[in-house]
């Protein structure tokens, strides 16, 4: 879900690391999924404050229905438990929250829990 899925914000959220802790903690398969990521820009302007969380919500919304999300993620890897994975430590303010709404709203059968 994460843009800057090598990026060192926390070294051990890193692509390579999580594919590797998932497998050997959890028995978990890691796939990184651009249709869920913002763009550079909206990332930018929510974090430089030029538009507040309310505009970065509607604008990710609308990049989800124009990239067609629900059809541009495999809807099977969700059959068995999945996890949104992202840097925020709260759903609040995160767009992991909002794509696994997003994704809810346009598929049958998928519950949200956010831990």
């Amino acid at each position: 879900m994460r843009l800057n899925n090598t990026s060192q914000l926390a070294s051990f959220a890193k692509r390579d690391d999580l594919r590797y802790f998932l497998r050997e903690i959890c028995a978990a398969d890691y796939r990184h999924e651009p249709p869920l990521a913002p763009t550079q820009e909206l990332l930018d302007a929510y974090k430089h404050k030029q538009i507040d969380w309310n505009e970065y919500a509607r604008r990710y919304r609308a990049l989800l229905l124009s990239r067609q999300a629900e059809t541009a993620v495999d809807r099977r890897w969700f059959d068995v438990p999945a996890v949104l994975l992202c840097s925020e430590p709260t759903a609040e303010h995160c767009h992991r929250r909002l794509a696994a709404e997003y994704l809810a709203e346009h598929w049958e059968g998928v519950s949200v829990v956010h831990l």
